[in-house]
């Protein structure tokens, strides 16, 4: 006999009751249990609990459960730890399969209007002021006064250079990028034959190979004190003036996207990086703010690495994007998985920043779930919610995912196209290739040129930058500006080179060599004096007997056959000439 629970068992056979298992509905037990036991049935039951033990029980008791008086509370209960169940993260962060305990996204004000601002709007008036806006003439008396100083150390009888002669180095610069010239040497350029005459009628072929030996920065003796705290000392100076000028100039849109520029070089440089995810692989890092709609470069960030003894930065990418996007509010981030974080996504919503990234499959903060790829079929997308993020784990093809972070989207949304994609999917696509595409439209027309020297290689990407977001400022003031055209920008860019040259050519004393280089400075003299006076007085006529008329274009009264167009006239006899049929002339054969 065994004694269970105030309750006695009594068995025929003893062997056979250690092999019989008897079971009781819950109606059967509930009666056993108000039954009272008889005073010899405890006395029995107590007596017998002292030398019998559990295990030799002649009857095991099991209680079968009734499916109709099932306890609904119990069943709650299991499914709330099935459902919790992979959906805690490493560092406890719980996340939710469903998105009722989610707020509702609600962009903050922003108080900007997206493009140019009031300033760049007052201040551009053509082409060549809106590449001023970004090369002020105080970065251009910094580069001339650097350079003076550096050729009256390293070149014997230096004559020193101005402000004219730098703009006119950096207009032959985007010429030579907008005629794909950026790997021809220099001496092509200026050649007779096979050169462009721009070239030789800017300056001569000596003149500029000295202007590009010489060209700096910063006081060279004073670098090396500097440059034991400083690795960007050589350009700090004019890099911090050019990239304050940058937010002053453009609002950005509704989305931004921050991510890393790799500018081409291999030569010695303490911070040259090894990207080979890059066409070039090697080069110089910089971290880039771009507006998604227009590519506006709106902050630039050179990384010079870590410091020497030091151990790697932790939270570098957190560090870069908060630094990145400082100022900006109402505003939706797009960035890849190096700068994702959950912390990240945190700390942009106390400064009312949304973010869209893709976020490595490493990081704590994200549930098992989302990390399981087997037994899920392609294109299915799993969420997880938290009170204000959203992260999706999507199934491009079996046996991979792809998991992206969102604060912008807080619900389980897939676009209807044939691949199912999230949407934070698809805005992360129409967003992620701002910097991309920046990349591709300077690389387009660069005028980057072979150098050893690190600051020459940033000095020409500024340079690239510069042009592209005064194409943007300039598109955005004047937008019927060559709106037929399908290759606005490079007309932009040849209409940018030839006005900053134009000034070097104008002043010009001694004409080139070539004719066609002669007829050029014989055009921009000519036209650069018609407006003050229209009509020639004594002792003030230009290099040749034409004078350029800016109220109309007549029709070259000398062609024969196709007639061209022309706004130049004789000033005898005041009929339109082409260039064919204009001859240069100096100034004491004129007079006489």
């Amino acid at each position: 006999m065994c004694s269970l629970a105030g309750w006695s068992f009594h068995s025929c056979d003893t062997q056979q009751a250690s092999k019989m298992k008897r079971r009781f509905s819950v109606e059967e037990a509930r009666d056993m249990v108000m039954q009272p036991a008889t005073s010899s049935e405890l006395l029995d039951s107590s007596s017998e609990s002292e030398t019998t033990s559990e295990e030799e029980c002649d009857v095991e008791f099991v209680v079968e459960s009734d499916p109709s008086s099932s306890d609904p509370s119990a069943e709650t209960a299991e499914e709330t730890e099935d459902s919790g169940s992979g959906w805690t993260s490493k560092n406890g962060e719980i996340w939710s399969p469903s998105n009722n305990d989610t707020l509702r996204y609600i962009p903050a004000a922003r108080g900007l209007v997206p493009g140019p601002t009031r300033y760049a709007i007052t201040i551009i008036d053509d082409v060549e002021s809106s590449f001023n806006l970004f090369f002020t003439a105080e970065i251009i008396s910094s580069i001339v006064d650097m350079t003076n100083l550096q050729g009256g150390r390293s070149v014997a009888n230096w004559s020193d250079v101005d402000a004219t002669d730098i703009r006119a180095y950096i207009g032959l610069l985007i010429l030579a990028g907008v005629y794909k010239s950026k790997g021809e040497s220099t001496r092509s350029l200026w050649d007779d034959h096979s050169g462009r005459a721009i070239f030789r009628a800017t300056m001569t072929h000596t003149k500029f190979r000295l202007m590009n030996t010489t060209l700096r920065f910063d006081d060279k003796l004073m670098r090396p004190s500097r440059h034991r705290e400083d690795k960007l000392a050589p350009i700090r100076s004019l890099w911090e003036k050019w990239t304050h000028r940058l937010p002053m100039l453009f609002n950005p849109g509704e989305d931004v996207c921050v991510d890393e520029q790799l500018v081409p070089f291999r030569g010695r440089c303490k911070f040259r990086q090894y990207i080979p995810s890059k066409p070039a692989k090697y080069g110089l890092k910089i971290w880039v703010t771009a507006d998604v709609e227009t590519s506006y470069a709106w902050k630039c960030q050179i990384y010079t690495g870590k410091a020497a003894g030091s151990a790697a930065e932790v939270g570098q990418g957190k560090r870069v994007v908060l630094e990145m996007t400082e100022g900006l509010q109402g505003i939706t981030v797009t960035c890849d998985n190096f700068f994702t974080s959950y912390a990240l996504v945190q700390e942009l919503l106390k400064r009312k920043v949304a973010l869209v990234g893709t976020i490595r499959r490493n990081k704590p903060e994200l549930p098992s779930k989302l990390l399981q790829v087997r037994q899920r079929a392609a294109l299915s997308s799993l969420f997880g919610f938290t009170k204000n993020t959203t992260a999706v784990s999507y199934i491009p093809k079996r046996g991979r995912n792809v998991l992206l972070l969102s604060s912008k989207h807080r619900d389980p949304a897939v676009t209807e196209e044939e691949k199912r994609k999230p949407v934070i999917i698809a805005d992360y696509n129409h967003c992620k290739g701002a910097v991309d595409n920046l990349d591709k439209v300077v690389g387009s027309y660069s005028c980057r040129r072979m150098t050893h020297r690190w600051p020459q290689v940033l000095f020409h990407n500024m340079i690239d930058v510069s042009a592209f977001n005064a194409f943007v400022l300039f598109t955005a003031v004047d937008p019927s500006w060559k709106q037929a055209k399908s290759f606005r920008r490079r007309l932009f860019l040849e209409e940018l080179g030839r006005s900053l040259v134009s000034a070097k050519i104008m002043r010009r004393k001694h004409p080139p060599r070539t004719p066609a280089a002669v007829t050029i400075v014989a055009d921009i003299q000519a036209s650069a004096a018609a407006p003050d006076t229209g009509t020639i007085a004594s002792g003030s006529a230009p290099d040749t007997g034409t004078t350029a008329s800016t109220k109309k274009r007549g029709l070259c009264w000398m062609c024969t056959g196709k007639k061209r167009k022309s706004a130049t006239t004789c000033i005898r006899c005041e009929k339109f000439t082409c260039r064919e049929h204009q001859i240069p002339c100096c100034r004491f054969c004129w007079m006489n």
